[in-house]
């Protein structure tokens, strides 16, 4: 029994970020085929954040309702919306109108909101679910939602992605042209890859329906609230010693206790909660702010500027890569914690230099350093998992260190990593859409200077 709820906590946690982290490490194909092409990841940046309305209402509900709001039915309706949004985003998701006199991919967009309306609103409403069950199974959800991103990026890495070839296309010069009078210009043409972007939505149809089914079984198991005095306090208290006693009458006898137990009393390590400074909390709330605006808004507005001139193949290793690094990084941090602040302070600093590579080369786009090189490629694909990774890992220490402090610290840290988010995107959209600051190019017509 205790496995069979562990394989469904962990297929309910990989419903919770799956549908949009699919969403980015399918963008090298998707923005081939959309008008908005390389601006197409600014656009879903801010549509991501417009759709934190759904925590909101549900943080608003229980404010307004105490104790009336189920997390059962939210979930399942949050659930059944992701659905049904994966099945038309595989039906219409290459469908445009046209908005203010151009084409505009109007189907994907509000499918995406949706999307990213069910996994925003995931992370108010399964975890208080999983609460309800023995915290044991806690840990495997959390692995569960690891696998959201990771499964995506494997998923994307054996889908391939299609090489290109550059033809000659004849063009007539105009409606009254005489054979031989056409031009020849050059097209870029991309190869189908490995399966189709429907296929690999389709697949993301299969993963949320799991997740659906694991919740409906999870909703059936009998609840059984164990209540813990580690969960409830701090191991050195004095509640501990007298619900030992209870356990075990000779603990709270003083005539049964050894000499023994006397010293492993003695050498028991008081456990004290660390003390921050008002600039140390200052230092982790920044941290906070920047790593989210970094990772959220301001690099994944670009990736597509700093990739696509080093190839297709460059986008599409360095998106499902990233997707990759970013659970691994959680897990290295959930069995190699390191809270030292000097420590993640060098890791952030480390962080956003990989980021800062990636933003110049971004900025250089169509002709960034060593395009056309093996090297260019991989230095820009490892500057993208090492920019995800080490600031994912940044991200997760930050977060057990203020949830340490209070419940209070941790509301806070929640709103500083959605402003962080906000203005990172609010940031990026118009220097892509409006300024146009960073300039597409083609693969086979950019000419750059040697």
């Amino acid at each position: 029994m205790s496995l069979y709820i562990h394989i469904l906590a962990c297929a309910f946690g990989l419903g919770s970020w799956v549908a949009i982290n699919g969403l980015w490490v399918e963008l090298p194909l998707i923005v081939n085929v959309l008008p908005e092409a390389w601006d197409l990841p600014s656009y879903l940046t801010v549509i991501i954040q417009l759709a934190n309305l759904g925590p909101l209402i549900v943080t608003i509900a229980h404010k307004l309702c105490p104790g009336r709001l189920r997390e059962n039915v939210v979930i399942c309706v949050v659930l059944t919306i992701g659905v049904l949004a994966c099945i038309l985003l595989t039906a219409f998701w290459r469908n445009t109108t046209v908005l203010l006199g151009a084409q505009r991919s109007t189907a994907f967009f509000v499918l995406t909101f949706f999307l990213a309306l069910v996994d925003c609103t995931s992370s108010v409403t399964f975890l208080p679910f999983m609460m309800q069950l023995p915290a044991k199974y806690i840990t495997t959800y959390f692995i569960g939602e690891g696998l959201s991103g990771f499964v995506p990026g494997l998923v994307a890495l054996g889908q391939g992605v299609g090489m290109f070839k550059c033809v000659n296309v004849s063009q007539a010069l105009s409606n009254f042209s005489q054979p031989g009078d056409e031009s020849f210009v050059v097209e870029t043409q991309y190869l189908p890859p490995n399966f189709s972007t429907e296929v690999f939505f389709s697949l993301l149809v299969v993963m949320m329906v799991v997740s659906l089914v694991a919740f409906a079984l999870l909703n059936r198991v009998p609840r059984t609230y164990e209540l813990s005095t580690e969960c409830l306090v701090h191991k050195s208290g004095p509640v501990e010693s007298v619900s030992g006693g209870l356990d075990n009458p000779a603990v709270s006898d003083p005539k049964t206790k050894t000499q023994e137990d006397d010293v492993r009393d003695q050498s028991r390590p008081l456990v004290v909660k660390p003390f921050y400074s008002c600039c140390e909390l200052a230092f982790i709330y920044f941290m906070v702010v920047w790593v989210n605006g970094a990772t959220n808004g301001l690099l994944p507005s670009v990736q597509t500027y700093s990739c696509m001139p080093y190839g297709n193949m460059a986008y599409h290793l360095s998106a499902a890569l990233a997707s990759v690094a970013n659970p691994l990084a959680c897990i290295i941090a959930m069995f190699a914690p390191k809270r030292s602040l000097v420590f993640l302070g060098v890791l952030c600093l480390l962080g956003t230099g990989f980021g800062g590579y990636n933003m110049a080369m971004a900025a250089m786009s169509p002709c960034p350093l060593l395009q056309g090189s093996p090297v260019g490629e991989a230095i820009i694909v490892l500057s993208w998992v090492f920019f995800t990774g080490l600031l994912s890992y940044v991200k997760v220490m930050v977060g057990v260190i203020l949830r340490d402090q209070s419940h209070n610290a941790l509301v806070w840290c929640g709103a500083a990593v959605q402003l962080g988010s906000l203005v990172g995107s609010l940031i990026m959209f118009p220097l892509v859409n409006i300024y146009h600051l960073f300039q597409s190019g083609d693969i086979c017509n950019t000419k750059c200077p040697l």
